[in-house]
């Protein structure tokens, strides 16, 4: 097992457990509690955790914790960046209609990689028009020469520099894009999709209610995780792209709500 899948393991079991001990990480993984040290080094480094003594917990393990979007974009970027470029394999050859891009460093890496997926898949140049509420998001889509951008106001909530608010919901409740890219902060077979807050929940219902196709975007950390405010049922969505199998419970949830899986 390669060192970053062997992270991604221990930020799977923080979420599951709450806590992890180095002894019992070195036997799950067969190496040595030197390694083990390490690798929680690296995590605590990139702000997924807290190291304690024999051990670490987690950073956000409650339902109302939510780092912010620039503790966030270091984490996971090469998985990130991986699950953006399967996603936009739904833009199939020859798409020339209109995409909703939601907040959030996943989401983020999409809209990174649109202009080159459009390039690739309609020669002719032809912009497409994309829709978003993100204020990091906007600046990469308006750059790009092949995208038509329309960014919707409201009031902007700093710790994700998204835009909220019931001007922001009804703006998006006026639109019908062909498709919504969408991040979660918890997807669970019980609860489906949630985040910690209620008004980014409310403009996260409004986007997969307006939505043609409903992509979400999500890393495995966030598999069998439960923040305070559900905006989803698993039936709401088409498509989740992943990094990992989800576990058994979610992913035969998954099936059963007809969702297809795409493993980055």
């Amino acid at each position: 097992m390669y060192a970053v899948e062997r992270q991604q393991r221990i930020e799977q079991i923080l979420v599951e457990e709450g806590r992890v001990a180095v002894v019992d990480l070195a036997r799950r993984f067969d190496v040595t509690t030197e390694t083990v040290r390490r690798d929680l080094g690296v995590l605590e480094e990139a702000g997924s955790l807290v190291r304690v003594h024999g051990g670490a917990v987690a950073k956000d393990a409650d339902s109302t914790s939510e780092p912010t979007v620039i503790e966030r974009a270091g984490r996971h970027g090469a998985a990130k960046n991986a699950i953006a470029e399967r996603a936009l394999t739904a833009l199939g050859p020859g798409f020339h209609g209109s995409v909703f891009i939601d907040a959030g460093t996943t989401t983020a890496a999409v809209a990174a990689g649109l202009s080159e997926r459009l390039s690739a898949v309609q020669p002719s140049g032809r912009p497409i028009e994309a829709v978003t509420h993100s204020l990091t998001i906007a600046p990469a889509l308006a750059a790009a020469d092949d995208v038509s951008l329309t960014v919707i106001g409201g009031r902007i909530r700093g710790i994700t520099a998204a835009a909220v608010g019931v001007e922001t919901v009804n703006a998006i409740r006026r639109l019908r894009p062909d498709v919504a890219f969408i991040g979660t902060n918890g997807v669970s077979a019980e609860f489906g999709l949630s985040t910690p807050d209620p008004d980014e929940a409310s403009v996260k219902s409004a986007i997969v209610q307006s939505a043609r196709r409903v992509i979400v975007v999500a890393d495995a950390s966030k598999h069998d995780r439960e923040l305070l405010v559900t905006f989803a049922a698993l039936e709401d969505i088409d498509v989740l792209v992943t990094d990992a199998e989800p576990p058994a419970a979610l992913g035969a949830a998954l099936a059963d709500a007809g969702v297809e899986v795409w493993i980055a």
